[in-house]
């Protein structure tokens, strides 16, 4: 007999396998999307996730591919939420995710800006300096784009090995 824990604890290894439908290199857990995987007295496995920002356009596609994902797996009952609150932060990439995204010449980002509760306060100034090339390490680079193929990443050059890459901003 497999115990609820069991269930919940299969539904999680599931859902954390499911690749990001735009950056197909990274999971819906390495990315920090995925925040939790549940289930209820009657068998109903609940998905939470949290997009990246909350006009992610992916959104859609990540909550259908984690529930068929776990429909595949046999879990009838399926449920998808997703939670804003608290937003997403470039913090939650595992560092595995950060990895995979520096191997496939994405800069992966700094840590994210600490702030107090309240009011945001308004800096006109870059949030990061530098950002070093994910091909030749070199701190060398500049800001070509504010935004890259998706709103949450930045396009950059390297000045040393003239690459262009893309950059994960922080959030």
């Amino acid at each position: 007999m497999v115990t609820p824990g069991g269930t919940a604890r299969r539904a999680r290894r599931i859902a954390a396998q499911v690749p990001d439908p735009e950056l197909p290199m990274l999971t819906l857990a390495e990315l920090g999307v995925l925040r939790a995987v549940e289930t209820t007295p009657d068998g109903t496995v609940i998905a939470s996730l949290t997009p990246t920002y909350s006009g992610c356009p992916a959104i859609a596609e990540m909550r259908a591919d984690v529930a068929a994902r776990l429909r595949d797996a046999g879990f009838e009952q399926v449920e998808i939420r997703t939670l804003l609150s608290p937003p997403w932060t470039s913090d939650w990439i595992t560092p595995a995710g950060r990895r995979k995204l520096a191997a496939h010449g994405i800069a992966p980002p700094g840590a994210a800006p600490r702030r107090p509760d309240g009011p945001v306060p308004l800096v006109l100034a870059p949030t990061r300096r530098t950002v070093p090339c994910p091909h030749c390490g070199s701190a060398d680079t500049e800001e070509t784009s504010r935004f890259a193929a998706t709103a949450c990443k930045a396009l950059w050059r390297c000045r040393a090995c003239r690459e262009p890459f893309e950059y994960f901003k922080e959030i």
